[in-house]
């Protein structure tokens, strides 16, 4: 069994900030890339950025230079830092991330079950 459980959602006010993690546990003997993703209403969910296991990373072109992940491989966890929240960030955030399980062959891609980012004033 792998969990992967987000928190740090919140309500923020225009150009707040914001900090998300994502956990991972079980058994887990290592993890590839991890990404977020977001889903506001009546949107399809899209990728916010991701980040492999040796830290490169890629962004969606609506969020670079306001956030940056990063991950602590040692503690299976990810993290989003969001600065300069606008309106239209508001949405579901959801972790996603390739695992290799121990006593495994296959590669698990799991997801968590979201956190909700509100900016708004």
């Amino acid at each position: 069994q792998v969990q992967l459980v987000e928190s740090g959602g919140g309500l923020v006010q225009p150009g707040g900030s914001l900090r998300l993690s994502c956990a991972a546990s079980g058994s887990i003997f290592s993890i590839n890339t991890m990404r977020w993703y977001r889903q506001a209403p009546g949107n399809q969910r899209e990728l916010v950025a991701s980040i492999t296991s040796g830290s490169s990373t890629n962004y969606a072109d609506s969020v670079k230079g306001r956030f940056t992940i990063s991950r602590d491989n040692a503690k299976n966890t990810m993290y989003l830092q969001m600065n300069s929240l606008k309106p239209e960030d508001t949405a579901v955030y959801y972790c996603n991330a390739d695992i290799w399980r121990i006593g495994q062959s296959v590669l698990l891609n799991a997801w968590g079950q979201g956190t909700q980012v509100t900016v708004s004033s």
